[in-house]
C-alpha cells in the first residue's frame, strides 16, 4: 500500500509545471546545446548549460552589430533619418536580406529595422560600411568591443553570421552582449515589431516578419535576435521583461524552431515562476548629490548607467538589504560626463554583494578663486551665526 501511494504521489509531481525529480533546472534545455539564463540588472545567473562553450552564433552575431550602431547612434556619428547608400558588396550577402539593390538608397532607421525584425545581411553590411568604411574595420571594432566586455569565447569574421571558420561565440557571451545592448532602451521598440514594410506604397514595397514568433506568442517578450545556419542548427538570445523584471535566455545548437522555442519558453517560465525583482533605484536618477567646494556647480550628480535592483526567490524578504554611496576622489579638473566618480555598494547585512560605479551625470567645471573666496566666506558666516545663537 505505501509503495502504491509512494509511486502516485510521484507522477502527481511530476505532473506538475516546472517540477522535476531531478531538480528544477535538469530539463530546462534538453534540446539546446548551450544555454543561459539570466537577470538583467543585476547579473544574476539563474540557468547554464555548457554556457562558456564556444560555437557558430550564426545571426545572433547581429547582437554584436546592433550595438555598435547603437552606440554610434548615442555618440550623435549616426543620425536615424541619414540615407545610407548601398554598395554592390552590401547588396550581394545572400541568407537573409531585404534585396537590396546597388546604389540605392534608405534611411538608418529602415536599415535598423530590417536588422532588428528580418535579420537583414545586406543592411547590416551597408551599416557597417557607412560606420567603418568597411566591413573588415567594423569586424574589428566588434572584437574590440567582445574584448572589453571581458568576452573570452567570442570572435568575429563578419558582421551577418554567415559561417566562416572560426566565427564563433557562446551563450554567457552572447547574454553579455545582449545585456549591453539593452542599456539602449529605443532597441526593444524595433526587436518587439511583430512585422512592418518597408519602401510603402512603391513597387518595391517589402514585408518585414519577425523571425522570433515569441515576440507574439509569449508574453513580454521583445527582442532580441535569432540565429541559423547548418553548422550552427538554430539559436535563440531572447529578452522579456514583467513588471520591473527583464530576463536574458539563450538557446544554441537546437535541431528545430520548435525545440529552440521550447527551451527559451521553458527558462522564461522559471524565472518569472520562481524569482521576483525589487528595484531600489532607476538608473539616471541621481544617486548622490555632491556640494563638493571647489566645483563651479552648486551640486554635483553622480548616477548609475543602469537600474539598482535586488533579485529574490519569491517569498524572500527584503529587509536586510540596503545600498551605500562612496564617492571617490577628485584629483583633476574639470570632469567630463560619464567619468566614474566612486561606487555605490548594494549589501546584505555587513556583506557587499554588488559593486555598481556611479558617473558624473554632467560637465563639472573647477571653481574660480572669486566663488571659492564667497563660498568660504559663506559658510564661515553660517558658523558664526550658529555660535552666537548658542
Amino acid at each position: 500500500m505505501i509503495r502504491k501511494v509512494s509511486i502516485l504521489m510521484l507522477i502527481i509531481f511530476v505532473m506538475i509545471p516546472g517540477f522535476s525529480v531531478f531538480g528544477e533546472e535538469a530539463e530546462l534545455t534538453d534540446h539546446s546545446s548551450s544555454s543561459f539564463l539570466m537577470e538583467v540588472d543585476t547579473g544574476t545567473v539563474l540557468h547554464e548549460k555548457n554556457a562558456h562553450k564556444p560555437l557558430p552564433p550564426a545571426s545572433m552575431t547581429k547582437l554584436m552589430t546592433l550595438l555598435l550602431i547603437m552606440e554610434e547612434i548615442d555618440q550623435g556619428k549616426l543620425t536615424l533619418s541619414e540615407s545610407v547608400r548601398v554598395s554592390e558588396y552590401a547588396a550581394s550577402m545572400g541568407g537573409s536580406q531585404i534585396f537590396l539593390e546597388p546604389n540605392e538608397e534608405m534611411s538608418v532607421e529602415d536599415l535598423l529595422k530590417s536588422i532588428a525584425i528580418a535579420s537583414a545581411n545586406d543592411s547590416s553590411v551597408a551599416l557597417a560600411e557607412r560606420i567603418a568604411v568597411s566591413e573588415e574595420n567594423f569586424v574589428k571594432r566588434m572584437n574590440k568591443r567582445a574584448k572589453e566586455l571581458g568576452l573570452k569565447n567570442t570572435t568575429f569574421k563578419n558582421v551577418t553570421g554567415l559561417h566562416a571558420e572560426g566565427h564563433v561565440s557562446s551563450a554567457y557571451d552572447l547574454a553579455k552582449i545582449a545585456q549591453e545592448l539593452l542599456k539602449h532602451d529605443e532597441i526593444t521598440s524595433y526587436t518587439k515589431i511583430y512585422e512592418d514594410y518597408l519602401r510603402k506604397g512603391t513597387d518595391e514595397e517589402f514585408w518585414l516578419v519577425n523571425t522570433n514568433k515569441l515576440v507574439k506568442f509569449y508574453q513580454g517578450v521583445d527582442g532580441l535576435k535569432t540565429g541559423y545556419t547548418d553548422e550552427a542548427k538554430y539559436g535563440l538570445t531572447a529578452t522579456a521583461k514583467r513588471g520591473d523584471m527583464r530576463v536574458i535566455a539563450v538557446s544554441m545548437g537546437a535541431k528545430t524552431v520548435k525545440d529552440r522555442n521550447a527551451d527559451v519558453t521553458n527558462m522564461l517560465d522559471y524565472a518569472f515562476s520562481h524569482y521576483e525583482l525589487h528595484k531600489l533605484h532607476d538608473k539616471e536618477t541621481p544617486l548622490f548629490t555632491w556640494s563638493h567646494l571647489k566645483s563651479k556647480q552648486d551640486e554635483l550628480n553622480l548616477v548609475a548607467d543602469q537600474n539598482v535592483s535586488v533579485l529574490l526567490s519569491k517569498g524572500e524578504e527584503m529587509e536586510d538589504y540596503e545600498t551605500v554611496v562612496k564617492p571617490g576622489n577628485i584629483d583633476k579638473w574639470p570632469i567630463k560626463q560619464g567619468e566614474q566618480l566612486g561606487d555605490l555598494h548594494v549589501k546584505k547585512g555587513d556583506t557587499t554583494i554588488k559593486k555598481i560605479p556611479l558617473y558624473v551625470k554632467e560637465d563639472v567645471e573647477e571653481a574660480r578663486l572669486l566663488k571659492l573666496f564667497n563660498r568660504v566666506g559663506k559658510f564661515l558666516h553660517q558658523g558664526y551665526k550658529t555660535s552666537n545663537m548658542n
